[in-house]
């Protein structure tokens, strides 16, 4: 391993490489893990919150805070406890691309894509909460008159920012957020069984691939956002069909991993809490649970990191992954709790860089986990987890990868 200087980056890498060679690690600034792995096969760049990151096989190790740590030069080490250190999948073609990230902006320009239940709910959560980290929210939907019913609405909330605005289809990713809330099929009150989510993907994921195909041929460098089920695997769909050429074949000339982000995970994790408040025994969960995995089938809650009991876990997630059953068995569509924890609030979260619930790409697939935008790229939470809860998320990594 050594340290490279390559246009005004600092380098580290085990590989051969062309930068000059440095006697030793600078005390301050950015440092590059330069590693190689087929691209789109996992996170492209990363922050190196641990030192174990450096060799552990994504997946549901890398969420582990138990394992174990390669050893280090003592300045490395230093520089990984200090947020100093990011990855970058240097077999990537574009890798040089990802050496200078765009810098997170105090407010960001919001695009919205669809104003049915889910998007108008939405909608109204950031115009009065978002003002803070939202310049301007653009609304967009191609129903005639939707836009306009909805900037009138929503511009007379007296909130100053952020300002409500009708954005044309065609200039939909002129921004730096783009939320995905279209869908061309919803179930109405009259489902009340199955996974109602995984129906809406064989319809839902088309529409996804061609928005994802315009902001490949937009150049979209800010972050595309899914909110519409089921958010994880049309969040692969979006990835991978951004990388395709014309042709149909993987060219890796679209959006790269970190910009896709699903917003699901939230109103699960909310929806656990909720059964918490209400059952003693899930109590742990308030202080001590979490939630893995996708909005749907496959979802993992853990009553507790620390006092983890697998038969409380599995209770508490197959009540999580149900509620949205028993919202339409009281003969309503269950919207506004995932419009407001999964897409409002949690997106929010993410743009102050605060650890939210989302999912982000991982050993390939989209996977919920507790996360933030650090000032040096995407980190996920690690703390230390037990045996039986890593089998149940390399169960559900898998369950994902079979999805098409």
């Amino acid at each position: 391993m050594a340290y490279y200087s390559y246009k005004n980056h600092v380098i580290y890498t085990e590989d051969l490489f062309s930068g000059q060679p440095l006697n030793r690690l600078p005390e301050t600034g950015e440092v590059i893990w330069l590693f190689r792995r087929p691209p789109l096969a996992g996170r492209e760049t990363f922050a190196v919150t641990d030192p174990a990151l450096l060799t552990v096989s994504e997946g549901p190790e890398t969420l582990d805070a138990s394992t174990p740590a390669p050893p280090l030069p003592p300045e490395l080490t230093a520089a990984i406890a200090a947020g100093r250190v990011r990855a970058v999948n240097g077999a990537h073609p574009r890798w040089e691309e990802l050496l200078n990230l765009p810098p997170r902006r105090e407010k960001v320009r919001v695009s919205l894509l669809a104003l049915g239940d889910v998007g108008s709910t939405l909608a109204m959560g950031l115009k009065l909460l978002g003002g803070d980290v939202i310049s301007t929210l653009g609304l967009c939907d191609v129903r005639e008159k939707v836009p306009e019913r909805w900037e009138f609405e929503l511009g007379q909330i007296a909130t100053e920012l952020p300002r409500v605005e009708i954005v044309r289809p065609e200039a939909v990713f002129d921004c730096d957020v783009f939320l995905f809330c279209a869908s061309q099929f919803v179930p109405d009150t009259a489902v009340k069984k199955g996974d109602v989510r995984m129906a809406q993907y064989e319809l839902n994921r088309p529409l996804a691939a061609a928005y994802a195909r315009q902001a490949r041929a937009c150049g979209f460098r800010g972050m595309f956002c899914v909110v519409s089920d089921p958010v994880d695997p049309l969040c692969r769909a979006a990835l991978l069909e951004s990388n395709r050429s014309e042709a149909g074949e993987l060219d890796f000339q679209g959006l790269f991993p970190h910009q896709v982000r699903g917003f699901g995970l939230g109103v699960m994790n909310a929806r656990a809490r909720y059964y918490a408040q209400r059952d003693p025994r899930f109590a742990d969960f308030l202080s001590d649970g979490r939630s893995y995995g996708p909005h749907g089938e496959g979802l993992v809650v853990a009553n507790s990191l620390s006092r983890y009991d697998g038969a409380l876990s599995r209770e508490l997630t197959e009540k999580t992954k149900h509620a949205n059953l028993d919202m339409r068995e009281m003969g309503f569509k269950p919207y506004v709790a995932p419009a407001l924890s999964s897409g409002a609030l949690s997106l929010l979260s993410c743009l102050r860089g605060e650890w939210q619930y989302s999912s982000t790409y991982l050993g390939g697939v989209f996977m919920g986990a507790r996360n933030r935008l650090s000032p040096n790229g995407p980190a996920l939470e690690r703390l230390p987890l037990p045996s039986d809860l890593l089998a149940r998320l390399g169960e559900t990594m898998e369950q994902l990868r079979g999805i098409g």
